[in-house]
């Protein structure tokens, strides 16, 4: 199958210079780490995934293998919204590298989340600190 997958990315990536191929290799992982993550220890081979699943997998994956640089390293793929997402599975389908549902949409991966504010989000701080008190002076 990696092999299959990884000559599908070549073929993309050779009439389309939108993603950088290691993305395409972070997407199968995000992918399988989505899968994981709704399915746990059950059988996940048969188990489908939809858009807005897999954009919130993805968000997820990233956090957790590049922390506070997820935006960066996924901005330098080419992936900078949601969207991109959806452009990238819908290549891998049209390649023969993902299967697909009739109910299966580019529409469904766009206007999920805005993909910069949901990486960055654990790095905001969750409240300002309280003022000094003046009152002690």
């Amino acid at each position: 199958m990696a092999g299959r997958f990884q000559d599908a990315v070549e073929r993309i990536v050779a009439h389309d210079n939108r993603y950088h191929r290691d993305a395409y290799d972070f997407l199968r992982q995000a992918l399988d780490h989505t899968l994981e993550e709704l399915c746990g220890e059950e059988l996940q081979e048969h188990r489908h995934v939809t858009g807005r699943e897999l954009v919130h997998g993805v968000v997820s994956y990233a956090q957790n293998e590049f922390g506070s640089m997820a935006v960066s390293v996924l901005d330098a793929w080419g992936m900078d919204e949601d969207a991109d997402i959806g452009e990238m599975v819908f290549n891998l389908i049209e390649e023969g590298a993902f299967g697909r549902s009739d109910e299966d949409d580019i529409s469904h991966f766009s206007n999920v989340l805005n993909l910069r504010d949901a990486l960055l989000e654990p790095y905001r701080p969750s409240q300002l600190p309280p003022k000094p008190s003046t009152d002690s002076l």
